[in-house]
């Protein structure tokens, strides 16, 4: 497991969701549906994840390497 990262995957679309969601998911580098970036484990990406759980997806680390 890699300490200190988080995967987070684009797994919907946020075209009609509100426009503070969409710049979370430019803010977090997430640029096309399934697309899959590592961030630091800080409570600030945590709390960026957490506020569209309907458009992301924490990916498990110790399945997909």
């Amino acid at each position: 497991m890699a300490e200190g990262k988080i995967r987070i995957k684009l797994v919907r679309s946020p075209i009609g969701s509100p426009q503070k969601h969409k710049d979370i998911v430019r803010a977090l580098g997430l640029r096309k549906i399934n697309q899959v970036v590592e961030r630091p484990d800080t409570p600030g990406f945590r709390g960026m994840a957490a506020k569209i759980p309907h458009l992301l997806a924490v990916v498990n680390q110790e399945g997909n390497q």
